[in-house]
């Protein structure tokens, strides 16, 4: 059955949110009808956060070109309508001028709020303010019947829930409205050293509990391990009170500045710089490029030190094999891409580090708790309500084994054993069946006859398994 239409169907957009953001709206729907009804929709997007090969398409795309802005801050209300190609770049910049900001940012100044809403994302905050998606009053989904949907709670609350973690495949958000949270010009740092996880993990657990530690409080918590006897939890707290800030988008690199020999480090960043302190150096990924090396550094434009550079030249690597052919012409094997954020208990999870700091030659590794703030779940990411996991990233690749995709299969069995689930934004090797199990299954079946009756838009498993 065809869903009722609820805001607006292809062609007809009502003036309700500016003039600039209806003419964007009604350019994507013209932009929907000029597809062939044969072909695949797809967003005509030239950047894109994923990291799995996408397959090239021949059609034309959706023209999102006048959706990228913020559309309104309502600072009595403390939401924030924008559009879904708007990047938190820009969200923040707009909203921080109002004293407020997204209850989660994600960490890359380019995931755009639809993407990470659709998608998935995370952030220090997500331990007291869940995911991306849990912030959503309501958002306006063209779907792949090509209707402009209002989904809220009360309004398509199976759209609604089931849209997180669907990665376009029931459809695009065209505007979302979210909450927002005040927050304070400065944050003060408190980087604790641990001698082995287990530790780690126990003060983080407590932490999450009580937003407290010794007795100070907490807004924001995250962790890096660099191995299994050197590793450190950072806790973040929001303060007005002026005083010198330390600047990581220069020669000093963020990450590195957690290190220290015992006990606690302490540090002190603007908000803005707080929120972005990963993005300079891509966490630590910049290294891969030479942006680390002090000689190399002084000479790279210090626009041009930020993720959305480094993920350029990522595309500019697998469109022309570039470290492969390296790794060939030294004689070496080539390298598996092994790029992934898992969600594991945080029962569980110094049982994963032990493993995988024993059995993936990869470091450091990011560690980011977070707990749902929604009771009634999210389908097609069935983690558990009011449980805390921990979000484990690992960026970097490993020598190539015996089948494709070896370690990544490791991973996602350890994974998997252990009751977490991962991202979908990397590669990924489940079978169908394991696929469906983990991430929706019939649900989401339902979800795809309902909202794209005529599979205008790719699959679930077909985009995040097979890279169609």
């Amino acid at each position: 059955m065809r869903p009722a239409r609820n805001r607006a169907s292809v062609g007809i957009v009502p003036i309700t949110l500016g003039s600039a953001h209806a003419e964007g709206v009604n350019r994507l729907l013209r932009s929907y009808r000029a597809i062939p009804t044969t072909a695949t929709v797809r967003l005509a997007k030239p950047t894109s956060n994923l990291f799995r090969a996408r397959a090239k398409s021949t059609t034309p795309g959706l023209d999102t070109s006048g959706l990228t802005g913020v559309i309104d801050v309502d600072t009595v209300k403390r939401t924030a309508d924008v559009a879904g190609m708007c990047t938190y770049e820009d969200l923040v910049e707009a909203t921080l001028a109002h004293g407020l900001s997204p209850l989660v940012v994600p960490q890359l100044k380019t995931i755009t709020l639809g993407g990470a809403v659709t998608g998935l994302g995370i952030e220090s905050t997500s331990f007291r303010n869940g995911l991306p998606h849990e912030s959503v009053a309501e958002m306006d989904i063209l779907t792949g019947a090509g209707e402009i949907i209002t989904a809220a709670p009360d309004r398509h609350p199976d759209l609604y829930r089931g849209f997180p973690n669907s990665y376009g495949t029931l459809g695009y958000s065209v505007r979302l409205r979210i909450e927002l949270e005040p927050i304070k010009p400065f944050v003060t740092l408190r980087h604790i050293r641990f001698h082995n996880v287990d530790e780690l993990v126990t003060a983080m657990d407590t932490v999450v509990d009580s937003a407290t530690y010794q007795g100070e409080p907490v807004d924001y918590v995250d962790g890096v391990v660099f191995s299994t006897d050197e590793s450190y939890l950072s806790l973040g707290a929001q303060t007005a009170t002026p005083g010198p800030v330390s600047d990581y988008t220069g020669q000093r690199i963020y990450y590195r500045s957690i290190q220290h020999e015992d006990g606690i480090s302490n540090d002190r960043l603007t908000i803005h710089d707080y929120l972005w302190r990963w993005d300079t150096d891509w966490f630590w990924c910049s290294r891969a490029f030479g942006a680390q090396n002090p000689r190399i550094r002084r000479l790279w434009p210090r626009k041009y030190r930020r993720s959305s550079v480094y993920w350029k030249m990522i595309g500019l690597d697998q469109r022309y094999d570039i470290a492969d052919r390296i790794e060939r012409f030294n004689g070496r094997p080539a390298r598996e891409r092994v790029v992934q954020d898992v969600e594991v208990p945080i029962a569980q999870t110094t049982e994963f580090l032990r493993w995988f700091l024993d059995e993936i030659p990869i470091e450091p590794v990011w560690l980011c708790p977070l707990r749902l703030r929604d009771d009634q779940g999210w389908p097609l990411y069935p983690i558990r309500s009011r449980q805390t996991y921990v979000n484990i990233g690992f960026w970097s690749s490993v020598p190539v084994g015996p089948v494709e995709g070896a370690t990544n299969r490791l991973i996602e069995r350890k994974v998997g054993e252990l009751g977490g689930h991962k991202s979908l934004y990397s590669d990924s090797f489940y079978s169908r069946d394991e696929f469906e199990s983990q991430y929706g299954g019939e649900h989401y079946r339902t979800l795809k006859k309902t909202y794209d009756p005529d599979n205008r838009l790719l699959d679930l498993y077909a985009k995040a398994v097979r890279r169609q």
